[in-house]
């Protein structure tokens, strides 16, 4: 064993036990977080304008500072854009992290001295609890890749902005940095196909031991790093590999395809990182479900799903949410966001310690017949479909078919496959079936017959990648939602059909 691995252990101890000492008290942990948060921001624009200096509770908080998305935060952005100070936090933010949105265009979220030790420290801890809990250090030693986006950086405001991986990139550790791959260089290349074409010369001759990414992408790179060796397994080409380290969608519907590409099984940790803040990551091997960071600077408000629309919505704390049930993730933080809507959903799997898993998004659903089928659901009954017919499945998407030219309305499912099911007929109706299972108004909806079952269009291979080109989002964090409510990616990828069953 090398250095490097040999003195990970200890210290995936000592962080262990921290994890320890403050998951098990975590109503406290989070009071403290909240108290240390709004003694902070008192004399900032946000904190006068709210009266913080009023707010000696959390109910206090819910009555002067209501939940907001990105919209609700703009003008304070643009302020801190045009050269101010002390606006959402102390000072001014260290980083502007450039992210996409859906309905608000282009997103400036900020990064302050504050916050970036949340992004860096929770993904060294993530690595340290995967050690702590395996007892695997060895990656260490051998050659590490990150899938990132470029660490170019411009400035907006006279603040650097960048992607949230290419603004972390800036932040590895240099003891990581030695072993870390690909080059500065390849790494600024913004056209992913050619990027990736680049890392993967860089690296097939190189042991590599760590591998992490959002599947679509790391999928994308082991099928070129095949082909330049003939179509060997991943296993073959690097003996070393061992740890698969993911974020941003379940890796569930990837495995099957991934242990096919890769020759083996190795571990993999998940993490739960965004612009806005790193929430969670796979602290036990195996384990379902991910540790909720409760003292990294973030207070967390859990909204029921079914609540969310409401005028008055139901705003909980840590000590008050339940098992089960699907909420939209609301955090205040110390880059100085208050009771912002990331977006994303979550359920809880455990309260000992509090882990969750995510769900989907909250605008990321369909339910154009009043079923409001969620990610979760769909990814669910595609796995068990799969996994019961031997199926590799690529990548998908769900839409729903509102005017069809004959017949009952349906689910659309637009998927590329690794490995076709060998009765796609059963396999269809048995991801029909699963998501009945899942989803009580869906399966009212068919035995109703307001819907028929769904139907798949199986897809040409790399028709995901030519969309998201097209979308000029191929690459880096970008991800194809599984679900919309609406026809706009089903109309892209019909140009890809190969086969249609059930229609």
């Amino acid at each position: 064993m090398g250095l490097k691995s040999i003195l990970a252990k200890p210290l995936a101890a000592l962080v262990a036990a921290n994890v320890r000492k403050w998951s098990l008290n975590p109503v406290a942990t989070q009071e403290k977080v909240f108290r240390k948060l709004i003694d902070s921001a008192r004399a900032t624009q946000f904190g006068k304008e709210h009266q913080f200096d009023q707010i000696a509770s959390y109910e206090e908080f819910k009555k002067r500072v209501p939940v907001r998305d990105y919209e609700g935060f703009r003008s304070y952005i643009e302020t801190i854009k045009n050269g101010a100070s002390d606006v959402l936090w102390p000072g001014k933010p260290i980083y502007f992290c450039k992210t996409s949105g859906t309905t608000s265009g282009t997103k400036y979220i900020p990064i302050t001295s504050d916050s970036i030790h949340n992004h860096i420290s929770s993904a060294r801890n993530a690595l340290l609890m995967y050690i702590y809990a395996s007892g695997n250090a060895k990656f260490l030693d051998g050659n590490l890749i990150f899938l990132s986006g470029s660490p170019v950086l411009s400035e907006v405001g006279g603040i650097p902005l960048g992607r949230l991986s290419g603004i972390v990139n800036h932040h590895v550790p240099g003891y990581l940095r030695r072993n870390q791959l690909p080059s500065y260089e390849t790494n600024c290349i913004e056209d992913w196909e050619t990027k990736v074409r680049k890392i993967a010369d860089e690296t097939v001759d190189k042991p590599m031991s760590l591998i992490s990414g959002i599947p679509s992408w790391v999928q994308m790179y082991f099928e070129i790093v095949q082909e330049k060796r003939n179509g060997k397994p991943i296993k073959d080409i690097f003996p070393e590999f061992s740890v698969f380290v993911y974020g941003g969608v379940n890796y569930e519907p990837y495995r099957a395809r991934f242990e096919k590409l890769i020759g083996k099984r190795v571990d993999s940790v998940e993490l739960f990182p965004a612009s806005e803040g790193f929430f969670a990551y796979q602290d036990k091997q195996p384990s379902e479900g991910l540790l909720l960071l409760l003292d990294t600077g973030i207070f967390y408000e859990f909204i029921p799903v079914d609540e969310f629309f409401n005028e008055n919505p139901r705003r909980l704390s840590i000590g008050e949410v339940e098992l089960g049930v699907n909420y939209a993730l609301i955090l205040s933080n110390n880059a100085g966001l208050w009771a912002y809507n990331i977006g994303d959903t979550v359920k809880f799997v455990s309260k000992n310690p509090y882990r969750i898993v995510v769900t989907g998004r909250i605008k990321h659903f369909t339910s154009a017949f009043g079923e409001h089928v969620i990610a979760e659901e769909v990814e669910q009954a595609l796995k068990d479909a799969a996994k019961d017919e031997q199926v590799e499945v690529v990548e998908f998407t769900v839409a729903p078919q509102v005017t069809p030219n004959e017949g009952l309305p349906y689910h659309e499912w637009f998927v590329e496959f690794g490995h076709l099911p060998a009765d796609p007929e059963r396999f269809r109706m048995k991801i029909d079936e699963a998501l009945q299972q899942r989803n009580i108004y869906y399966k009212d909806l068919i035995k109703g017959n307001v819907l028929k079952p769904l139907v798949i269009r199986s897809v040409e291979k790399d028709s995901f990648i030519h969309y998201m080109k097209t979308q000029g989002k191929l690459g880096g964090q970008n991800k194809v939602p599984r679900l919309s409510n609406d026809r706009k990616i089903a109309d892209a990828l019909s140009n890809y059909i190969s086969n249609t069953w059930g229609n």
